[in-house]
Protein backbone atom coordinates (compact mmCIF):
# COMPACT_ATOMS: atom_id res chain seq x y z
CA UNK A 1 0.00 0.00 0.00
CA UNK A 2 1.44 3.50 -0.98
CA UNK A 3 1.76 5.72 1.78
CA UNK A 4 -0.57 8.51 0.12
CA UNK A 5 -3.34 5.65 0.52
CA UNK A 6 -2.69 4.87 4.06
CA UNK A 7 -4.81 6.02 6.85
CA UNK A 8 -3.23 7.86 9.67
CA UNK A 9 -3.47 5.35 11.62
CA UNK A 10 -2.35 2.72 9.24
CA UNK A 11 0.65 5.31 8.62
CA UNK A 12 0.97 5.78 12.70
CA UNK A 13 1.38 1.94 12.86
CA UNK A 14 3.89 1.67 10.09
CA UNK A 15 6.23 4.16 11.11
CA UNK A 16 6.64 2.64 14.63
CA UNK A 17 6.88 -0.50 12.25
CA UNK A 18 10.21 1.59 10.90
CA UNK A 19 11.67 2.53 14.01
CA UNK A 20 11.36 -0.96 15.66
CA UNK A 21 13.09 -1.90 12.70
CA UNK A 22 15.98 0.74 13.09
CA UNK A 23 16.25 0.44 16.78
CA UNK A 24 17.29 -2.88 16.42
CA UNK A 25 20.10 -2.20 14.21
CA UNK A 26 20.37 -5.17 12.52
CA UNK A 27 19.13 -4.17 8.83
CA UNK A 28 21.33 -3.37 6.37
CA UNK A 29 22.82 0.15 5.85
CA UNK A 30 21.12 0.27 2.31
CA UNK A 31 17.87 -0.74 3.86
CA UNK A 32 18.27 1.49 6.92
CA UNK A 33 18.45 4.32 4.60
CA UNK A 34 15.08 3.38 2.50
CA UNK A 35 13.29 2.74 5.39
CA UNK A 36 14.66 6.09 7.18
CA UNK A 37 13.65 8.00 4.01
CA UNK A 38 10.20 5.92 4.51
CA UNK A 39 10.04 7.20 8.03
CA UNK A 40 10.42 10.40 7.39
CA UNK A 41 8.01 10.85 5.09
CA UNK A 42 5.57 9.10 7.29
CA UNK A 43 6.07 11.35 9.60
CA UNK A 44 5.57 14.26 7.89
CA UNK A 45 2.38 13.23 6.96
CA UNK A 46 1.40 12.45 10.16
CA UNK A 47 2.50 15.64 11.68
CA UNK A 48 -0.04 17.34 8.75
CA UNK A 49 -3.11 15.60 9.43
CA UNK A 50 -2.77 16.07 12.70
CA UNK A 51 -2.38 19.57 12.43
CA UNK A 52 -5.12 19.85 10.01
CA UNK A 53 -6.95 18.11 12.58
CA UNK A 54 -6.08 20.61 15.08
CA UNK A 55 -7.04 23.53 12.77
CA UNK A 56 -10.92 21.88 12.88
CA UNK A 57 -11.34 21.05 16.70
CA UNK A 58 -13.91 22.64 18.60
CA UNK A 59 -14.12 23.04 22.20
CA UNK A 60 -17.62 23.19 23.72
CA UNK A 61 -17.61 24.84 26.53
CA UNK A 62 -20.54 25.35 29.23
CA UNK A 63 -20.65 28.70 30.91
CA UNK A 64 -22.04 29.98 34.22
CA UNK A 65 -25.68 30.13 33.18
CA UNK A 66 -25.43 26.53 31.55
CA UNK A 67 -25.80 27.53 28.06
CA UNK A 68 -22.78 25.72 25.88
CA UNK A 69 -21.34 27.03 23.41
CA UNK A 70 -18.92 26.27 20.70
CA UNK A 71 -15.50 28.01 20.61
CA UNK A 72 -12.34 27.42 18.17
CA UNK A 73 -9.87 25.29 19.08
CA UNK A 74 -6.65 27.91 19.91
CA UNK A 75 -2.97 26.17 20.54
CA UNK A 76 -1.12 27.41 23.07
CA UNK A 77 1.93 27.30 20.64
CA UNK A 78 0.20 29.94 18.61
CA UNK A 79 1.35 33.17 21.05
Amino acid sequence: MANNEMTFEQALARLDEIVTILEKGNAPLEQSMILFEEGIALSKRCSAALEKAEQKVTILIKNSSGTITEQRFESSTEE
